[in-house]
């Protein structure tokens, strides 16, 4: 038996993102609901969100968004021999987003396969590519975080009418002799997975608001610290804190406890909402288009969601 050739570790060559073309705001919302945007923004910190038409798919952002990162990298499609797509928001069970966006994208014969850890889903899909690329079954991958909100929400529940929204983010994953992708901590607490549900294929996603900001709000920065010790850096060594964009005091207070006082905060959710397994990539990439952060750098990315599931890891910004 022939022996893979193994690299030392991955790293992320290049992001790419999507969002849908309308924009909601929170006045918007208060023409339907019991709300207004002085309530909204004081709770979760949104000012608007996206949402895709009832004709644009999960696939349909994630091949977008895809496509973005695999120009942004210089790879041609011959060069992608593995897709993963995180998401929790598919139309239907069958056939798999990963299959259907590397076809749509060119890529011949990859292997395909979709995973749902919601919105660690892309840490999740991260850690594996990188774990392939180093173990010789990959050598370039593409990861997808995508999520189409919009068709699982009640529109008139303003617990999560008002948080949640639709796009795409995308991480091109390559060898490199020096690791650019830290190893991943991650976890679940099933014990609470009713905070965050969704009943059946006829029903509308549910969500324990208080449940859950008091166990993002105590858990998870020892999670976060945790990663940034595996990968052995110091927290004031950051340049970028990007966490799962689930509320803007969740953040804020992870961010506090972690004492990354040098990095910057991601805080897309003030303009994109809440978008799940595509919140990630989705705010590191607009970072990147809008200077916020530099190429060498380091950023922690921290996951985490219904399950309840969590993931972080440390990672060099392409």
């Amino acid at each position: 038996m022939k022996v893979p050739d193994i690299a030392p570790g991955g790293r992320i060559l290049a992001f790419g993102h999507y969002q849908p073309a309308q924009v909601v705001t929170n006045d918007d919302l208060a023409k339907t609901m019991d709300t207004n945007d002085e309530w909204i923004q004081s709770r979760v910190g949104i000012k608007e969100r996206r949402v895709a038409p009832h004709g644009e798919s999960v696939e349909d952002m994630a091949t977008i968004a895809g496509g973005k990162a695999l120009a942004a990298s210089g790879l041609s499609p011959e060069d992608v021999d593995l897709v993963i797509v995180a998401t929790c928001t598919l139309e239907t069970q069958i056939p798999n987003a990963s299959a259907v966006v590397a076809h749509r994208l060119g890529i011949q014969a990859p292997g395909a396969f979709d995973v749902n850890a919601a919105c660690a889903g892309f840490c999740y899909a991260l850690a594996t590519a990188s774990a392939a690329v180093q173990g010789g079954s990959a050598r370039h991958v593409l990861v997808i975080g995508a999520e189409k909100l919009s068709q699982w929400v009640d529109w008139t529940d303003r617990s999560t009418a008002v948080i949640f929204a639709d796009g795409a983010g995308a991480a091109v994953v390559g060898p490199s002799e020096i690791p650019g992708i830290g190893p991943v901590v991650w976890g679940s607490a099933g014990d609470k997975s009713d905070a965050i549900h969704i009943k059946d294929r006829g029903d509308f996603l549910h969500q324990e608001g208080q449940t859950v900001f008091r166990w993002a709000t105590t858990t998870l920065h020892p999670v976060a610290l945790e990663a940034c010790n595996r990968a052995g850096v110091d927290p004031s060594e950051l340049a970028a804190f990007v966490p799962h964009q689930a509320n803007l005091r969740i953040i804020e207070a992870i961010a506090r406890k972690l004492g990354a006082d040098n990095a910057v905060i991601a805080r897309d959710i003030v303009n994109a909402g809440n978008t799940s397994a595509a919140s990630i990539p989705l705010a590191l990439s607009r970072m990147l288009e809008r200077g916020e952060v530099r190429s060498g750098g380091l950023a922690l990315m921290l996951g985490f969601g219904a399950g309840l599931t969590y993931a972080g890891q440390v990672i060099e910004i392409p």
